[in-house]
């Protein structure tokens, strides 16, 4: 089947109509502020579209990880209301799911108005492993659309996903995949299917272990693979170097080593750092030195010392390979970027998919949050992800149950 898509919802008419709609508003918070609005801002143009056609828009999302029941620091009021000063449209916020206050609220929503509904995992059925249960959810959820509603899915953070919200309501109403949906499908498919070459990926974050299957399956594909962040110490380990107290996963080692070892046969070259930033610890105002990579036990602070980011000539040679690429992936900065003594090597990153001439993509979560948080903007790079965890699974080869369904 050909998945039907925002487009086509339009075409069939979609005025005086309920549109239930999933949206990613997953963004972080400091008490009670939105510190990063690019995911609220991403789903705005789907909004956008369907309110100017004249439909009744209901929005599902989340944020967080609350335990099934209302938690105040959880609640999407903080994101709603960001949401209601970008947009041009109206914004009403129900004070539940599918309570009293959705079902009011529901029923009085104006044409080309927008309802969002609160937390969708404050309902435990979204969540639950018990298909019966989020089924009932998703009855629930298409009955406030009254008989002749559809679904989008336009929240591609959370396609990887077998929740109520993304998956059993796509089966209980016509469902359609939405354009942010769309564009980060179609982002991937270059990322996978004959990307143009040379194709460089840029890896960081803290743990190997999160991005051992995107390895496993990138490097068939990739020309470069440049590792930083946390993860890389367990790559230097395996080199045989001692990194003092960095962040260190020793059990696997031995895969980092069968890695390297089958990136020759493949013709993919791993790009480690040459030098590290150490500090003596984990903190804004550490004290810092940078030291060979390979002699890292040598920094004045001996085996204490932390690896928070990578040197001034890693960054400077992983910054000339970006600008090198004609397809460019980067997921997970390279260092402790919150800190400013540990941002120059996520900053040299950011800065070289700006100036490459290639198609660059930037893989969601710390790394669009980084990017923002230097001074970068948007049109600076190709695309940036809304979905971290998303991307990276469907690098891995998955098949994600969001995008499935609407396959059916």
């Amino acid at each position: 089947m050909t998945v039907k898509t925002l487009p086509d919802l339009v075409s069939e008419g979609v005025d005086g109509r309920y549109v239930l709609v999933r949206s990613d508003l997953n963004v972080p918070l400091d008490d009670g502020r939105v510190t990063d609005d690019g995911r609220i801002r991403a789903s705005i143009p789907t909004l956008q579209t369907l309110v100017e056609h004249g439909a009744k828009v209901i929005v599902m999302a989340h944020l967080g990880r609350p335990k099934g029941k209302p938690e105040e620091k959880y609640s999407l009021r903080p994101a709603v209301d960001r949401l209601a000063e970008l947009s041009p449209f109206p914004v009403e916020f129900a004070e539940d799911v599918v309570g009293d206050s959705a079902r009011g609220l529901a029923g009085s929503l104006a044409a080309g108005s927008v309802l969002v509904l609160q937390n969708i995992r404050f309902d435990p059925r979204e969540t639950s492993k018990d298909d019966a249960e989020r089924q009932a959810l998703a009855g629930e959820l298409a009955a406030l659309t009254g008989g002749n509603g559809a679904y989008v899915d336009d929240a591609f953070g959370a396609v990887h996903r077998k929740h109520a919200s993304v998956y059993d309501v796509a089966e209980a109403l016509p469902a359609y995949e939405g354009g942010l949906v769309h564009t980060e499908v179609e982002v991937l498919k270059r990322l996978t299917e004959n990307p143009e070459k040379p194709y460089v990926v840029v890896l960081g974050g803290s743990k190997v272990s999160d991005k051992l299957a995107v390895i496993e399956n990138l490097m068939d594909r990739a020309d470069y693979l440049l590792v930083g962040g946390g993860m890389v110490f367990t790559f230097l380990a395996a080199q045989g170097y001692s990194v003092g107290a960095s962040l260190l996963e020793t059990d696997q080692i031995e895969n980092v080593k069968g890695y390297l070892s089958r990136a020759k046969e493949v013709g993919c070259e791993f790009v480690l750092p040459t030098d590290i930033v150490v500090a003596d610890k984990f903190a804004a105002d550490a004290d810092v030195e940078t030291v060979p990579a390979d002699a890292m036990e040598n920094s004045r602070f001996g085996a204490s010392g932390l690896g928070l980011d990578i040197g001034p000539d890693s960054a400077a040679a992983f910054a000339e390979r970006i600008r090198g690429g004609k397809t460019i992936f980067w997921n997970g900065p390279m260092g402790v970027f919150e800190f400013e003594a540990f941002a120059n090597g996520t900053r040299a990153v950011a800065q070289g998919l700006k100036d490459s001439s290639g198609f660059s993509v930037v893989g969601g979560g710390d790394s669009a949050a980084a990017v923002r948080k230097l001074g970068f903007s948007e049109a600076d790079f190709g695309h940036i992800s809304t979905g971290g965890g998303a991307s990276l699974e469907y690098l891995e080869g998955k098949a994600l149950p969001g995008l499935t369904v609407l396959d059916k």
